[in-house]
């Protein structure tokens, strides 16, 4: 068996015991990066590695090559968001996930290819040119964090940090058959996470299985004084809690999901999970959870005016890139934010500020906080009576490049699964459930209640023990 077909877990268990060397490993990563880069351009930056020899027994990964989105500040190594105007721009620290996973023996090769300031569904708004799936180099591998997804999809590294606004780990997993978990809002610090939406933000894995994730989990969760978003709450424990018995619990399954718009492959794909499920003895049961009509909108109106604060940062005056030729200060601003800003984040940035602006506030931005107290109210009592919820992740499999950025409407209704988890904070995985007549994966989507991180990884590695779609290689895992 090559080295890129292991898990995270298996690699880490072989350098343990010396049956594989580091630099095997890191070499390994490094023929695969630069076999694969031309076609699938998952990366923005190849270091590798970035930091020293690891200490095999510093964690259950130490040693295991992996990368981190282009959004997530690494000290020494520059930090763009796939963006010209953050070009050269090289962090002074490292955000609080690096200093973690770099004191367990983290093994970074570089950064990773996103949608330009995590803005998009399919990663190819970033500067540097869009990710392409693994598994078909005509469609995309989902976004923002599609670079991340792709990397662990074609064998280029083994786990991978991303970061999740509104799907962004979990649907560009979806797309390229792997398996990714966006945490609890709180329990991994944002700290050194160049913010899209704040209140929405959380970063979290990529990787083939439920068991690597949790195994990462349990290295980056925990209370960071820096971030005042971080909650004092229990951290570690989940690789250790996954015994796979779904006895007992009660999932449901929101009728609302599996409606109009959703591909009949993609649903039959996810009830089949749900079998799968319940054949592990879980009890499955259908219910309403209408609220999930109002999640899109809801979502793009606090998302963009979060964003349109949190991006007047940038301005070529700090760092990043400065634009020529202007004759005063309100030209340098105008000219580098026009040159430097794509047009998905110029429209994000534009309607932020229209939903904040003076006689548009309590029109738009209040009704959407209210609406979004309304969808966590939904699912505290969906969970009152379920432990977990099952739904797909997006409507579709990957679709075709280009064909997103021609209708941004139809890329932001592609989220209608994802983005009601971030509004209210909780945690969810996307894993491989089957394919469709194109030969593109599907994913199906477990959420949970605030906290119940465990309990999704345990239904997911559950789920992993009893199907194969997750070992699934594109093409037997030779790059395309």
């Amino acid at each position: 068996m090559e080295l890129y077909e292991l898990t995270a877990l298996e690699l880490a268990q072989k350098l343990r015991t010396g049956e594989v060397r580091q630099q095997e490993a890191v070499e390994a990563a490094l023929s695969r990066i630069h076999a694969a880069q031309p076609d699938n351009n998952a990366f923005v930056t190849v270091d590798g590695p970035v930091f020293p020899a690891a200490d095999l027994s510093a964690s259950p990964l130490a040693g295991v090559p992996m990368a981190y989105k282009d959004n997530i500040c690494t000290k020494g190594v520059a930090t763009t968001c796939a963006s010209k105007i953050l070009e050269g721009f090289v962090p002074c620290y490292d955000a609080t996930v690096v200093e973690r996973l770099t004191a367990a023996g983290a093994v970074s090769m570089g950064k990773l290819n996103m949608d330009e300031f995590a803005m998009g569904s399919t990663s190819e708004t970033s500067h540097y040119g869009p990710v392409k799936n693994p598994w078909n180099l005509a469609r995309a591998a989902g976004g923002s964090s599609g670079g991340a997804a792709a990397a662990v999809a074609a064998g280029e590294v083994w786990y991978a940090i991303g970061s999740d606004t509104g799907g962004s780990i979990r649907q560009p997993a979806a797309y390229c058959g792997v398996t990714g978990m966006k945490p609890t809002y709180g329990t991994v610090s944002r700290y050194g996470l160049i913010a899209y939406a704040s209140s929405l933000d959380q970063m979290g894995p990529i990787a083939r299985s439920a068991a690597d994730c949790a195994a990462v989990l349990d290295l980056i969760q925990g209370k960071d004084p820096r971030d005042g978003t971080s909650l004092d709450a229990p951290a570690g424990g989940l690789l250790a809690s996954l015994t796979g018995n779904l006895k007992g619990k009660k999932v449901g399954l929101p009728v609302d999901c599996f409606g109009d718009g959703l591909d009949p492959e993609v649903r039959a794909a996810v009830l089949a999970a749900a079998e799968v499920l319940k054949a592990r003895g879980a009890e499955v049961e259908e219910f309403a959870l209408p609220v999930m009509e109002y999640v899109v909108p809801t979502y793009y109106i606090i998302a963009a005016a979060e964003a349109s604060s949190n991006l007047s940062r940038f301005d070529g005056v700090k760092y990043g890139w400065l634009a020529e030729g202007y004759e005063d200060l309100t030209g340098l601003y105008c000219k580098t934010r026009t040159q430097g800003f794509g047009s998905e984040v110029k429209r994000r940035i534009l309607l932020g500020t229209f939903v904040l602006s003076s006689g548009y506030y309590d029109a738009y931005y209040k009704k959407a906080l209210q609406v979004k107290a309304l969808i966590k109210k939904a699912f505290d009592e969906a969970f009152a009576k379920y432990d977990l919820l099952l739904t797909p992740v997006v409507p579709t499999t990957a679709p075709k490049l280009g064909e997103s950025l021609t209708d941004p409407l139809k890329m932001y209704l592609s989220d209608i699964y994802t983005v009601s988890v971030n509004l209210a904070g909780l945690p969810a995985l996307s894993m491989p459930c089957g394919f469709d007549g194109k030969g593109m994966p599907i994913g199906a989507q477990l959420i949970g209640p605030a906290l119940g991180d465990g309990a999704v990884l345990n239904a997911a590695h559950a789920f992993q023990m009893d199907t194969d779609w997750h070992k699934k290689r594109p093409k037997g895992g030779d790059v395309q």
